[in-house]
């Protein structure tokens, strides 16, 4: 599969649930991946990309965000306090914020530095203790917290299913929470269910091994 055969499948979900053509956004993940697939993708024009790792992101994209314009750089994986000022300097966008503390020393550095990024909430919908993400039942106050209390502009939720469950159930928690706390997007889907996620009304889909390849 290419590039090109992703973005012909969302156009074709977005028509088949009635949405508006461009309302999906496609983040190449483009973690691990060898440089010469991710320049060969950046060639052809997409701007939208996510990376799990602060470190590897800054061995790669400080020099491709000066080379190519208007990239949108996500990240995607769990994240510690530390980091959060590294962050700052080359994100635009974080999928991965679950917990008070991390929420807290964001909002101390933002309010220094006069920057922010766009945050999502992650939700771990599948209560799974190896997992990154807050509880659903605790999702609502937290959202809450985030917002009044720390001054962050929260997007929306994102959410990883279980890998043994089906993730039709999980995006249909997400996007229950979502709705009744007036948030607007959903980072939900990656290759093998993206499909499913947009029906239930995905806004971000992040795809790696079906536009890059398997990883190296």
């Amino acid at each position: 599969m290419s590039l090109d055969d992703i973005k012909d499948q969302i156009k074709k979900a977005e028509l088949m649930n009635n949405r508006p053509i461009g309302s999906v956004n496609l983040i190449a993940v483009s973690k691990v991946q060898p440089i010469e697939r991710v320049e060969n993708v950046l060639r052809k024009g997409h701007r939208s990309f996510g990376e799990n790792r602060v470190q590897e992101a800054y061995k790669k994209w400080p020099a491709w965000k000066e080379e190519f314009s208007k990239v949108v750089l996500h990240l995607l994986g769990p994240l510690q306090t530390n980091k959060v000022k590294e962050v700052l300097a080359l994100f635009d966008v974080v999928h991965s914020l679950d917990r008070e503390k991390l929420a807290r020393v964001f909002s101390e550095n933002i309010q220094k530095q006069g920057f922010s990024p766009e945050f999502f909430i992650q939700v771990n919908t599948g209560e799974e203790d190896q997992k990154a993400g807050i509880s659903p039942n605790m999702a609502d106050e937290f959202i809450n917290q985030c917002k009044k209390v720390y001054g962050l502009p929260i997007v929306g939720l994102m959410c990883i299913p279980p890998i043994n469950e089906e993730p039709a159930l999980h995006f249909a928690l997400l996007k229950k929470i979502a709705e009744r706390n007036g948030l607007k997007r959903l980072s939900m889907g990656m290759s093998s269910d993206f499909l499913s996620a947009i029906t239930f009304g995905s806004t971000d889909v992040r795809i790696g091994s079906a536009i890059f390849g398997k990883r190296t």
